[in-house]
């Protein structure tokens, strides 16, 4: 079988998703041939730093939508999402700095670009957060490994959150690849476009990063706001959900 995870059918969506000239982006290689893919965002209107923070230490977990209580991650992206735990928790409880995640995906939807990784949380704060890849799944052939673990920091994925007086601005930066010897002489042009991330599909997660961050728009501030007010039995209440507008 091509992999372990098929794609769900999508959550019902009541908002459009942010297209993808609705940001600035990039697509290139550094000089030792790393893949870099950048994310200008459009500007996140009533969402502040805090509600982001809070977000990504307590993405696992469930919440009331359309009437039933289903796993916040997939609420975040209702078509690309498919999985997300948390590993290790912090001090708090929470999905903090030094905890480890575990997430599997498709961008648009489609089998061919999902992905299967084991994230380190590097470092989140209200200034943004810093994932390190240390495990995925690699494509061999025609079939997806299991999540393996990886050598050195061959991913990482850097969002940036600046306070602006209508919202939050958000800037994206992932980094295929590794700056080492071996990365430069041959891994990162030739080796893992082929088995990890090809140009296609980085322009495939371009669109869905766009569109998973320009969704915390239509719910995160609501989610928030129900979460300061009862805690997460106020999240799986589907009375106080109601149906998302």
């Amino acid at each position: 079988m091509p992999h372990r995870w098929p794609v769900p059918q999508s959550l019902p969506m009541e908002w459009p998703f942010k297209p993808l000239s609705s940001a600035l982006t990039t697509v290139g290689r550094l000089k030792d041939g790393r893949l870099e893919l950048t994310i200008k965002h459009d500007l996140l209107r009533g969402v502040s730093r805090e509600m982001l923070s809070w977000w990504f230490r307590h993405i696992d977990g469930s919440m009331a939508y359309h009437g039933r209580r289903v796993p916040r991650y997939r609420v975040w992206h209702p078509r690309d999402h498919i999985f997300y735990r948390d590993l290790t928790l912090d001090a708090d409880g929470a999905g903090g700095p030094g905890t480890r995640r575990h997430i599997v995906e498709a961008f648009a939807g489609n089998p061919r670009y999902l992905v299967n990784i084991v994230d380190r949380v590097a470092q989140l704060d209200e200034t943004g957060i810093l994932l390190v890849t240390e495990r995925a799944a690699l494509s061999l052939g025609p079939l997806k490994t299991p999540a393996l673990p990886l050598p050195g920091e061959l991913s990482t994925l850097q969002h940036e959150f600046f306070s602006e007086p209508t919202g939050t601005r958000y800037e994206s930066r992932m980094l295929v690849g590794s700056a080492s010897l071996v990365g430069r002489l041959g891994l990162n042009r030739y080796v893992l476009p082929a088995v990890a991330m090809s140009e296609a599909m980085g322009r495939a997660w371009l669109r869905h990063n766009i569109e998973e961050v320009g969704n915390f728009e239509r719910f995160l501030p609501a989610v928030y706001a129900r979460w300061q007010a009862g805690g997460d039995a106020a999240l799986d209440s589907v009375e106080a959900a109601g149906v998302p507008a």
